[in-house]
């Protein structure tokens, strides 16, 4: 029976992807990393933790694979099946399987979103065992030294539902994740969009002022990814409310109310 895993190459970065420390989130990943300990990245959406994944992945030379998980998520898509390739029965490595092979990064984004007997085939790879048994091939394999696992979650999204059992939980580090300073996010607008400093200055500045609606009912505040793409808008010419009202208003809430009071938000610099 043939085993296919897809190639090494596939995981690869052409480049390191830019990333601006905040903290000393780098050197604790790092650290993770030599230790062969597995990491979790908590904070909120579009702070960073996928892009700060990828940049460690291709500063260490290590493949990286992505899963974005959801609540149809199986140990079976995580582990790999059988699958009749013309008139042949292969199988086919998972995220998982094909991680471990490679000596790869696997990083579960949204882990909290994926099944909790889902999340059980991981256990063995984050202790002391570092290995993954696949009972549908009757075999154990075993991680390399380089082998690592990443799993992030938001915690403004934790709910009795869907949270991280203990179980799971204690066999992490945890590296916190929050909105970048000021100073910080003008530099990563500019260095991501290209748009000029007066206006990085003034989208940060809204920002941090609809961040303060999270005590008045907003779900969640703006992300720099949100930033990120309003800059895009600007850069290409477009008119700023209009883009800002695409990019911000209308993406964070549907609420009329909250929708007036961002716009006016946004008035205020724009």
């Amino acid at each position: 029976m043939r085993i296919l895993t897809p190639p090494v190459e596939a995981f690869l970065a052409a480049e390191v992807p830019h990333y601006h420390p905040v903290s000393d989130e780098v050197d604790v990943f790092s650290r993770a990393y030599r230790a062969q300990l597995p990491v979790l990245l908590k904070g909120p959406t579009g702070c960073g933790k996928t892009r700060f994944v990828a940049h460690m992945a291709a500063t260490l030379g290590r493949p990286l694979i992505t899963v974005a998980c959801h609540e149809d998520l199986t140990a079976s898509d995580l582990l790999g099946r059988y699958l009749l390739l013309g008139d042949e029965t292969v199988w086919v490595d998972g995220p998982l399987a094909a991680g471990v092979r490679h000596g790869a990064i696997v990083y579960l984004d949204e882990v909290v979103e994926a099944r909790k007997d889902s999340l059980v085939v991981i256990h063995p790879l984050t202790d002391d065992r570092r290995i993954l048994p696949i009972d549908r091939l009757a075999t154990i394999l075993r991680a390399p030294d380089e082998f690592m696992m990443v799993v992030s979650y938001n915690p403004g999204y934790q709910s009795v539902i869907k949270e991280l059992k203990p179980s799971t939980r204690q066999r992490f580090i945890s590296i916190d994740f929050h909105y970048p300073p000021a100073a910080v996010e003008i530099e990563v607008l500019r260095g991501e969009t290209g748009v000029n400093a007066d206006y990085a200055a003034r989208l940060v500045k809204t920002a941090e002022k609809v961040r303060n609606l999270t005590e008045r009912g907003l779900e969640e505040g703006v992300s720099t990814r949100l930033l990120v793409y309003a800059a895009r808008l600007l850069r290409d010419g477009a008119e700023p409310r209009s883009a800002l009202r695409a990019a911000l208003t209308r993406t964070l809430t549907d609420d009329r109310d909250l929708q007036r009071t961002i716009d006016e938000i946004i008035a205020d610099f724009f």
